[in-house]
Order: C-alpha cells, then sequence, then structure tokens
C-alpha cells in the first residue's frame, strides 16, 4: 500500500474519529466550500434534486446543525447526544489527480439518556486535495454519501453525523 493510500484511510478515520469526539467545528473544516453530506433515503437511489432524503445539507447547512448542538439553549441536547462510528477498513475505488472515490462499510451508534440506536451501511466519499488555504494539498472531503442498509424504515431522530 502506497503512502498516499495510507494517508487517505488515515483521514476516513479520523473524520470518523473528529464526530465521535464532538469536535464538530474541526470535523467541519475537512469539508470544501462546495461540499455535499447526503443520506439517500431509498436503498441504491440515484436522484438526489428531486427525490426526498434523510439528510441533504450543503456546508451551510451542516454549520447551521453544528451551531445547534452547541448552542447553549439547545435543551433538546441536555444532556448530549453521544455516538460511536466502527469502520471497515476504507476500499479506495478510484484515485486520479483531481479526486479520490472510497468506500467504507460502518456500524453507527448514537445514544441519549436511555434511548440508543444503531445505524449500519456504507459511506462514500469523494475527496480533493486542497489547492490553497493554510495547507495546500491537504485532503477535503468534496462529498460525503452515506448509504444505509435499511433506509426506508422508521429510523430514530439522527441528531449527530454518521
Amino acid at each position: 500500500m502506497s503512502t498516499d493510500q495510507q494517508d487517505i484511510i488515515h483521514f476516513i478515520y479520523a473524520e470518523a474519529a473528529l464526530i465521535d469526539a464532538q469536535k464538530f467545528t474541526e470535523w467541519l473544516d475537512l469539508y470544501t466550500e462546495d461540499a455535499l453530506y447526503w443520506m439517500p433515503l431509498e436503498f441504491d437511489q440515484t436522484e438526489e434534486h428531486l427525490t426526498t432524503s434523510l439528510m441533504y445539507e450543503d456546508k451551510l447547512l451542516l454549520t447551521v446543525r453544528i451551531n445547534r448542538l452547541q448552542g447553549h439553549r439547545t435543551y433538546s441536547q441536555k444532556p448530549r447526544s453521544r455516538c460511536h462510528h466502527l469502520l471497515q477498513t476504507p476500499e479506495i475505488l478510484e484515485i486520479n489527480d483531481d479526486e479520490v472515490k472510497t468506500k467504507t462499510a460502518f456500524h453507527y451508534t448514537e445514544t441519549r439518556n436511555d434511548e440508543q440506536f444503531t445505524l449500519v451501511g456504507w459511506v462514500e466519499h469523494t475527496l480533493k486535495r486542497a489547492s490553497d488555504g493554510e495547507k495546500p494539498g491537504a485532503l477535503k472531503i468534496l462529498r460525503k454519501r452515506v448509504n444505509l442498509l435499511n433506509p426506508e424504515a422508521a429510523h430514530s431522530n439522527i441528531q449527530l453525523f454518521v
């Protein structure tokens, strides 16, 4: 495995670790300005604009969610939700000059008070290297698609980020 592939795998593990540690500002910094976070409502859903999704958020909406989670008046988060990601080794599907595509199977558990639920599926990342900013060449998330094994099921409210 090349160093570049190891960096990509480490990046995906580090992203999940930031969510689990609730370091949401640092997590959001991993995203490009034109990033998209998508969780389809249907298995193998291909249409994202004309079909309902569980989540379809750009960086602005992700920022709003983070501000809500960190707000002092967010009483629905007292006590705060917690989560844990269990990831299979990411599979690198494609590497080219501009983008990297990966697929990672996961088990995600979220808990708050006495309630706990688990989601299972795989995440498809589209990563790109930053061309400017403070860390040129650093990996950034352009697109994150969270595919649930059972997206059509009635799910609990997902408070955090899968």
